[in-house]
């Protein structure tokens, strides 16, 4: 079997897709404090471990895909990294530019 040799990244919309692999990754929806601005907030997925931790709300998931549907976005994720270990990197980017 052939190895990978370049890093595999997915975009989706899906919730179920984005809350699954959130959650098999330890993470849990969250909003940087102080950024909501109307309802909305600049949205975060919180790691165990992860920086910035203090300045992190944590919100429902219905909350967190409110605002990612607000707002348009689309999840990119990496399903492993090019050495084939798993992954924990993942940007929120604009539904249009995916």
């Amino acid at each position: 079997m052939a190895s990978h040799t370049k890093s595999q990244t997915r975009t989706t919309t899906d919730h179920e897709e984005i809350r699954r692999w959130v959650e098999e990754h330890g993470g849990q929806p969250a909003i940087v404090r102080d950024t909501r601005d109307g309802g909305g907030g600049v949205l975060r997925i919180d790691f165990p471990g992860g920086a910035g931790q203090d300045r992190l709300e944590p919100v429902s998931w219905d909350e967190w895909f409110r605002v990612f549907d607000e707002n348009d976005l689309a999840f990119l994720y990496q399903e492993q990294k090019a050495d084939g270990e798993d992954s924990t990197f993942f940007k929120l980017v604009s539904r249009d530019s995916s």
